[in-house]
């Protein structure tokens, strides 16, 4: 995937997903951030949560910035229960040896109202149907994948699915890259008028999808402020005092 992304198309890829992180992750608060896999992509680059951990699944070079690099497996996140605020996952889950199991466990350390963001390659695109076309001629015909043969893209509807399940509600989601899948950054650079094109007439199609989800927990009451009201009904009445003494 790393050298894959140093292709034309891989940085149109990811000039695409830094430009929708950045604007997703900028006015998030909280005070701890996950961002699993692909350091290539700094998706918490703009926001400005205090901790800031980056895990990846192999020993790599050193990450630079402003991130906590950990090795961890992604389905045994070394993380209390309901302790981070976001966590990011930018294509994590296609590359997943077990997607399910990663995002069980990503749900299980995202706190209540805490927030998820996955990104992933879209098999309903033109990048897709291209590779999963290239997957039955390659062994016969010798020819060249356009995408990086590792992984198993999840589509929108079905990932859509997998987080209900979990209780965690899709709040915004977005498609994009809707240029043909072309090797050459010439030719991509000619098919950039698509783009406006494809978002409107069919947004479903571009190469990858961006969903953001908030975990909800139903039943929840905020126990400070029930406090604080209990309190208050529970106080003493005023007591009149008499100012003369008797002598």
């Amino acid at each position: 995937m790393a050298q894959w992304l140093q292709t034309p198309a891989g940085r149109y890829l990811l000039d695409w997903e830094r430009a929708q992180l950045d604007a997703q992750v900028a006015d998030l608060f909280g005070f701890h951030a996950l961002q699993l896999g692909l350091p290539e992509l700094p998706a918490l680059a703009s926001n400005r949560m205090p901790q800031r951990w980056l895990a990846m699944d192999n020993l790599g070079a050193p990450v630079q910035g402003a991130c906590i690099s950990l090795y961890c497996e992604f389905d045994e996140l070394p993380f209390a229960t309901a302790s981070l605020d976001l966590i990011v996952l930018p294509h994590a889950l296609e590359l997943a040896r077990d997607p399910h199991r990663t995002l069980r466990e990503v749900e299980r350390v995202l706190r209540p109202e805490g927030r998820l963001i996955v990104v992933g390659l879209n098999p309903a695109s033109l990048w897709g149907l291209r590779q999963n076309l290239g997957r039955l001629t390659s062994v016969s015909r010798k020819r060249r994948l356009f995408l990086p043969r590792a992984g198993d893209f999840i589509g929108y509807w079905r990932l859509r699915d997998w987080l209900r399940l979990l209780g965690l509600e899709v709040d915004a989601a977005r498609f994009g890259c809707y240029a043909p899948p072309l090797r050459t950054e010439k030719w991509i650079h000619r098919w950039r008028w698509i783009e406006a094109i494809g978002s409107r007439w069919w947004p479903v199609l571009g190469a990858v999808y961006f969903i953001s989800a908030v975990k909800r927990v139903h039943g929840m009451r905020l126990v400070g402020l029930a406090k604080s009201r209990k309190t208050k009904a529970r106080a003493a009445p005023a007591v009149a005092v008499n100012s003369h003494h008797k002598k």
